[in-house]
């Protein structure tokens, strides 16, 4: 595709070295980068989009994958915000199938974070009949990254928020070891205590979560 070959020839054309391994080492050396730093990367994508969107409007899901199966991590930045600009209220019932596996490919928090909030919130707020099986395939698979994803998807919903939903969702991972769980479970209810304050201090107050996600959740209450 020309506007994946033209991306990555000017992605390697602007590679810096000297940035390439602190943002690796950054990320636990999981990936590799090419050391380009935010807004230069969002200033090349954005020109680039330019030039080649109806190539892209033809074929969205396809050049976001390809873009995601890269091995430097700016591509598989670039492949994600490809599909959530361009597909944002415009998704298909069966687009989970693809959501799921985007969420369990190079997964780490940066990508499961954004692919939560934008993409897999955006299509539930869409289908919001698919919310319980999503939910409930999502919350108990051995995927940890599944598990984060339902705990975060409503990020941004605001008053929109299914609370007795998210307090569920708390309460069935609250045992969990997993960091990153512990550390969901934290910045959801605080997300949400920006809309109802005392709802979240009292659910906090009540149950029986971890430290960090009882300190990450009433940080700013």
């Amino acid at each position: 595709m020309n506007f994946i070959t033209e991306l990555e020839n000017t992605f390697a054309a602007n590679a810096k070295a000297e940035n390439a391994l602190p943002m690796a080492k950054y990320m636990k050396n999981l990936f590799p980068f090419f050391g380009i730093k935010t807004d230069e990367r969002r200033a090349i994508f954005k020109s680039l989009c330019k030039k080649h969107q109806t190539e892209i409007n033809s074929n969205v899901r396809a050049i976001g994958w390809e873009l995601f199966l890269k091995k430097e991590r700016e591509l598989q930045y670039c492949g994600i915000e490809i599909l959530l600009k361009n597909l944002k209220n415009n998704y298909q019932v069966e687009d989970i199938i693809w959501i799921e596996q985007l969420l369990t490919t190079n997964s780490w928090w940066d990508s499961v974070d954004t692919i939560s909030k934008f993409i897999l919130g955006d299509y539930l707020q869409q289908f919001l009949n698919e919310i319980p099986t999503v939910i409930k395939r999502f919350s108990t698979a051995e995927n940890m990254w599944l598990n984060r994803s339902v705990i975060l998807f409503q990020l941004g919903y605001k008053s929109k928020t299914d609370f007795k939903l998210l307090q569920s969702l708390c309460i069935q991972h609250s045992h969990s070891n997993e960091f990153f769980i512990r550390k969901a479970i934290g910045w959801a209810l605080r997300e949400y205590a920006k809309t109802d304050p005392e709802a979240v201090r009292e659910f906090v107050l009540q149950s029986n979560l971890k430290p960090l996600s009882k300190k990450e959740a009433l940080k700013n209450i």
